[in-house]
This record gives structure tokens, sequence and C-alpha cells, in this order.
């Protein structure tokens, strides 16, 4: 019989937010994400046209990277506990940047698959990393608030990155393009190297079995699975919807939806731990019913930039609050492996939801996708209030 092996000594529990380590983690996250945002403009048109890969290469592209980050996240949850935070998200940084790295020379669609399965483990490996250490240095009761600003890092890299990648790729500098994406992905793993050791939590016990995804996380993960399965509706019709009803282009639908998200993520980030999770999702969700609604029902300019605002209401309030849930419900042993189950949901929802809802608008129009949007919305909030537990308020402390 095995016991627990103790590697470093849980750090203490911090008073104040924004500490160097806190900003560490999320400037690492933000250049990760920038890395993202700068391939992402690439990625389909590189498939299509220099691998010859088409609309169902695209299709395998996608399904590759979300079926790594899927199956890895478990594990790596584990792996956090046993080698540490910060090792993990420098691991996970240099994979993905190894992966763009090659990808401008792989010689055909196969080999970019394998390099996409790289590139979402790399992801996985981040991103749960990251998420967990932001709640290790979060004062007890604001991870919340601390969720909300690791999410501006992200949704900041994803809305900068496709501007630098567009500026770069021209007509088709792909190889540039992979190669400058990968040097963000490099600046995230030193950045990460940063966080100092004291706050790398370890907690080891060598033969610690149990299932691999951690029950805790599937009751948030299943109203995050909905949220984001319902939101699919929006990133992949909107930029042809919108020229049907008028529109030059969708660009400036997205940049009033990540400005409105980005914005109360960051100066509404305490409303989650003060008013709960049950009543910010609900908020959210409501919000998401709301917007879908108006997509589906009126074909106007003015409908489609009244639903981009409410729209990113609904996406500003629904992971914070649910990522909280999940910590509140667990002990700080086991965080990392519960952090990892729930975040696979945000690759399930996107998944699930493109999958329904493209079959829906391919027979019966991009209309009906949205109304479906908002059905999915409706099931969230059922699964929010039959299956989420209620918990007591955390009031955040007086900073």
């Amino acid at each position: 019989m095995t016991t627990a092996v103790p590697v470093t000594a849980t750090p203490p529990t911090p008073q104040r937010m924004v500490t160097l380590p806190f900003v560490a983690v999320t400037t690492s996250m933000l250049l990760f994400f920038l890395y993202v945002g700068t391939a992402m403009v690439a990625t389909p048109r590189f498939v299509e046209f220099e691998l010859g890969g088409g609309e169902i290469g695209i299709g395998l592209s996608i399904a590759a990277f979300a079926v790594a980050a899927i199956a890895a996240r478990p594990y790596i949850g584990r792996l956090s506990d046993r080698r540490g935070r910060r090792s993990l998200m420098t691991i996970g940084a240099l994979l993905t940047a190894l992966s763009g790295a090659l990808t401008g020379f792989v010689p055909n669609l196969t080999v970019f698959l394998l390099l996409r399965l790289l590139t979402g483990l790399g992801e996985a490996a981040i991103f749960v990393a990251a998420a967990t250490l932001i709640a290790d240095l979060s004062p007890e009761g604001r991870q919340a608030e601390g969720a909300s600003y690791l999410s501006v890092a992200v949704y900041s890299g994803i809305g900068v990155g496709p501007v630098i990648g567009e500026w770069i790729l021209a007509d088709d500098r792909y190889r540039l393009l992979f190669l400058v994406s990968s040097v963000f992905a490099v600046g995230s793993a030193v950045v990460a190297r940063l966080v100092p050791p004291r706050v790398d939590r370890r907690n080891v016990d060598v033969d610690r079995g149990g299932p691999l995804f951690h029950r805790a996380a599937l009751a948030p993960g299943l109203v995050l699975m909905c949220t984001l399965a319902a939101f699919s509706a929006f990133g992949a019709f909107i930029p042809e919807y919108s020229r049907s009803v008028g529109f030059a282009s969708s660009g400036g639908l997205f940049l009033l939806y990540s400005a409105t998200s980005l914005f109360l993520r960051l100066f509404a980030a305490r409303l989650p731990n003060v008013l709960g999770a049950h009543v910010m999702v609900s908020i959210a969700l409501v919000s998401m019913l709301i917007g879908m609604t108006i997509l589906a029902t009126v074909p106007a300019t003015w409908a489609l930039w009244l639903a981009a605002v409410i729209l990113g209401v609904a996406m500003a309030f629904n992971y914070p609050p649910l990522m909280a849930a999940v910590i509140d419900a667990v002990p700080a042993s086991e965080r990392a492996a519960a952090i990892g189950s729930f975040t696979a949901f945000f690759e399930i929802g996107s998944v699930a939801g493109g999958l329904l809802l493209g079959t829906v608008a391919e027979f019966a129009g991009k209309r009906s996708g949205f109304g479906v949007s908002a059905g999915i919305a409706v099931v969230g909030l059922v699964v929010l209030w039959t299956t989420l537990p209620r918990r007591p308020v955390q009031r955040p402390l007086a900073r």
C-alpha cells in the first residue's frame, strides 16, 4: 500500500486577487490564445485549398482537435496534481508551438490531422493547468471572479489574433503565419515559467485511482454544454446569414458581441460570487434564448445588432459561475481532476451543437437553426435548476 507523498507544501490562501503569479498565468494564456486566434484564420483555407481537403477535411480537422482535447482532459487533471500546474502549462504550450511550426510544411491532410491531435493535447494541458492554478491563486469565495479575469485573457487573444493573422497571411503566406503563431505559443511557455514554485501546487498520491471523470463536473458541465451548443449557431451561421439581410461583412457583429462579453467579464467579474451560479447562469441562458429567438424571427439589420449584444451578455455570465460551482464542490486535492472533467464540455458542446445545428440548417435553413438553439437554451435552464446543487452564496471579501 502506497501512501501519499507531499512534494510541496500547500500554498497559503491568497488575500489579493491580482498578484504576480496571477498576472503570469493570465499573460501566458493571453499569448497562447493569440496563437489560437492567429492560426484560426488560416486553418480552414489551408485545409481546403493547400491540402485539397475540402469541407470534409475542415470538419475532420475540427473533430481531430476536439477528440484529442476531450480524451486528454481527465488524465491532465491527474498529471497537473502530480507534476505541477506550471509544468503542464509549459508542456502544453510547447507541444502546440511544435505543431504550429510544422503545420505549414505538411505534405498531406493525414499528417495535418496528426498535428491537430497534438494541438488538441497541448490546448487541453495548458487550459486545465491554468484554470486550476487561477483557482488556487484566487482568494476564498472569489474563484468565479478569478475565472472571469482568466477568460478576458482568453477572449482577448482570440479577438486580436485573427487581426494579426489576416495581416500576415495576405494571399497565401501560410508558412509564415503558422511560424509567427508558434512564437506566441513559445512566449506562453516562457511566461508560464515565471509562476514561482511556492504556488505550483502538487498533490501526489502515486497509486491514487478512482474514475477519470469527476462526478462533481457533470451537472455544471451539462449546463455549459447546452450554452455552447446553442451559441455555436452564431459563429457558424452569422457570417453568411448577415449578408442575406444586408450586411457587407459580419465582422462588426462579432466585434460587438466580443466587446460586450469582455466588458461584462472584466467589470462585472464579482457578480457571480455575489448572486450565485443559479441566478447568473439563468441570466445567461435567458439571454441566449432571447438572442436566438430574435435571430430566428426578425430578419433585419437592427435585430442582428441587438442579438449580438444580448448574446454577449449570455456568454459573459455562463462559464465563470459554473467553474466556481465545480471548485466549491470538491476539496483542493481534487480540484485539477474536477476542472479537467468540466472543461471537456467546451469541446463536447461545440461539436455536438455544430453537428446538430448544421444538420438542421442544411434541411430547414439557418433561421431554423437559430430556433433550435433557443430550444437548447431552454434545456440548459431545466438542467441547471434540476441537477445543479444549490449552495450558499459566498460573499466576496472586501478588497
